[in-house]
């Protein structure tokens, strides 16, 4: 037995003490099923340490532990969904990924749980709205990752920019700042439009507030609203202003990262993987400790702050046979010991705000705050709409991009498609 393990299997001990209090005085008796995705050797070695905990302290109502792997699992989930009965507590994401199941009544609500076991006031309110839907708590949240534009300080210090800029015209002024010098303000690789995504997400909760993003995703807004033309018309700013990097659909998103390196670019708005790549590939060049960022900036300070974070987390199935025992293990799997643990173990970044972050790297802690501080968090433009639009909405940034001018025939077929997906699930349910 490794020495990683040894401590790993002292920690979970330890904190069996204070788990046991949280969870065994409200286990009813009776197993409970679990159905997870989370495969992957080390993931899932500590998905079963978890489990082994709870069961350790409820004896009688044990958790009776599945893996499927990970693509197996999407395409099982609705198979389970409709099974008599179904799981009690399931693995899924977050976004419309959950509300395709909430709309359809497969996925149950645990409001009075989530309030009465102290979840509410400990869980960053970002995340309570994701997992909410019409008032009712649905989705528990347990582990994400943020985006933010990363930069490089050196690159600022030498074009004369003194802070990271917090308003659209401060980015605006950094962006000409750079161009000065000769340094391509942004990054980016668009061979896959899913990096051009990003900007749709970020400017339209910038300029229309999240809660407006998230209805246009769920095809309730209309892509022809003047508010969202709106969006394309901050978006130009950037293009007639030079702020990106020359023929960026020539680069997927990890090419594009070489702009940064080589000290031709400067910022790049990317997940919290972007610090991987660095790590990886330029170990050795002094990038990794050239490399910081900051909150996309603000717009329309009279809507509340969005942020993307792509979330995973757990349900309770409608049809569970135990939903009172699932109710008790979803709050185990939210207290602030298990999260912890994962935090402490695996690195997960936890949803709660009682975590203790200390030990964190000083970014990693930055990143942390920025979601904790947001007023809503949305996953990402291709898991918050359907496949389809998706799809559709991706080309359509990325006809924009290369011809702005087709902006309102682009957005009159966005609308088309949207109408039409609309409608058909309306049909469905």
């Amino acid at each position: 037995m490794s020495k990683r393990l040894l401590v790993f299997m002292l920690i979970l001990a330890l904190a069996a003490l204070s788990v046991a209090l949280v969870s065994a005085q409200d286990a009813p008796e009776g197993p409970i099923t679990y159905a997870s995705y989370i495969s992957d050797p080390v993931p899932r070695a500590f998905d079963e340490q978890v489990v082994a905990l709870w069961n350790a302290n409820n004896p009688d109502s044990p958790v009776e532990h599945s893996t499927v792997a990970h693509e197996d699992f999407k395409q099982a989930i609705r198979a389970y969904l409709t099974a008599s009965p179904a799981p009690d507590v399931m693995t899924w994401f977050a976004g419309e990924r959950a509300r395709f199941f909430v709309d359809r009544d497969l996925i149950q609500p645990f409001t009075e749980a989530y309030d009465s076991s102290g979840l509410a006031d400990a869980y960053a309110p970002g995340f309570t709205a994701l997992g909410t839907v019409d008032e009712d708590m649905y989705f528990l949240s347990t582990s994400y990752y943020w985006w933010a534009i990363y930069y490089r300080p050196s690159l600022f210090e030498a074009a004369g920019i003194e802070s990271e800029p917090e308003t659209w015209d401060e980015f605006l002024a950094a962006c000409n700042a750079l161009n000065a010098i000769g340094v391509a303000p942004i990054t980016i690789g668009t061979r896959f439009p899913w990096t051009a995504a990003a900007w749709f997400d970020y400017l339209n909760m910038r300029i229309n507030g999240p809660e407006f993003h998230i209805s246009l995703m769920s095809l309730e807004e209309s892509y022809t609203d003047p508010r969202v033309r709106e969006v394309f018309v901050y978006w130009q700013q950037l293009l007639d202003n030079n702020c990106f990097i020359e023929n960026p659909s020539a680069y997927a998103w990890q090419e594009a990262v070489n702009f940064m390196a080589n000290e031709e670019a400067a910022m790049y708005l990317m997940g919290q993987f972007i610090a991987d790549e660095v790590s990886a590939n330029f170990a050795d060049s002094g990038f990794a400790e050239d490399l910081d960022f900051f909150r996309f900036p603000i717009i329309n300070p009279d809507v509340p702050i969005g942020e993307d974070a792509p979330t995973d987390g757990y349900f309770i199935a409608a049809g569970a046979e135990n939903v009172a025992g699932g109710e008790a293990f979803l709050a185990f799997l939210g207290s602030q010991e298990v999260q912890q643990l994962a935090f402490d173990e695996l690195g997960r970044l936890p949803t709660r705000t009682d975590v203790d972050i200390s030990g964190a790297s000083p970014a990693t802690q930055k990143g942390i705050n920025l979601i904790q501080t947001a007023d809503y968090i949305a996953q990402f433009y291709d898991r918050d709409t359907t496949p389809e639009m998706a799809q559709q909405g991706m080309e359509g940034f990325m006809r924009f991009w290369d011809d702005p001018s087709q902006i309102d025939a682009i957005l009159e077929e966005l609308e088309g498609y949207r109408v039409r997906l609309a409608a058909e699930l309306a049909a469905s349910e």
